[in-house]
């Protein structure tokens, strides 16, 4: 089984994480997601990355290759056993996608006023979703899955995003400070990622 892997991309942040949690044993190819290699382009129609190769089988888009890892490696379980638990996770991972992910790419891509824009939505929606992060250990769950390795890349590029987040996020703060210090993240972290955080100890 081969991942094939941006070192800062977010999305292979995701999986990443879930291989680290799971403590799958697998290879992991560094590639640039600009230029990418014949075996990724051969793999994926779309040609992005993470793309994960196992045997016959070439799965791409990060939610699909964390599931497929969750299912075919049960143990640890990320998400709910049960069918509405489970539809409320992928909810809960589509809408940080949409909401929260689709602002980081305006910050990265867009022009500078766009960029601008983008900044102050993704803090303001941080904020206002502070209550949601301090009702948990984990983003509206007891137990860590899913959701959280959606979240944790996010929030570890906010300083390199220019995103500051205001006093009153504190919740979200608490939240980043646990999700940090998680085992799985840690193992997680390229170099390349590392090195977006100064004081990483």
């Amino acid at each position: 089984m081969t991942l094939f892997s941006d070192p800062k991309c977010p999305y292979c942040h995701r999986v990443r994480m879930v291989l680290a949690e799971k403590k799958i044993s697998i290879e992991v190819v560094d590639v640039d997601a600009q230029d990418l290699p014949a075996q990724v382009l051969e793999a994926n129609p779309y040609a992005t990355v993470p793309t994960l190769v196992d045997r016959d089988l070439a799965l791409y888009e990060s939610q699909i290759i964390m599931e497929y890892l969750d299912e075919r490696f049960p143990h640890p379980p990320l998400l709910p056993v049960d069918p509405v638990g489970r539809a409320n996770a992928r909810l809960l991972m589509y809408r940080v996608d949409r909401d929260w992910y689709a602002l980081v790419r305006q910050i990265v891509h867009g022009d500078a006023k766009a960029a601008a824009a983008a900044r102050v939505a993704l803090r303001d929606g941080l904020a206002t979703s502070a209550p949601i992060f301090a009702a948990s250990p984990f983003f509206m769950s007891e137990e860590f899955s899913l959701v959280d390795c959606c979240i944790a890349p996010l929030l570890w590029r906010l300083p390199a995003l220019g995103v500051d987040l205001p006093a009153g996020a504190v919740a979200v703060t608490e939240y980043s400070t646990r999700l940090f210090e998680w085992p799985s993240f840690r193992r997680s972290l390229s170099e390349a990622e590392r090195e977006m955080v100064a004081d990483l100890a």
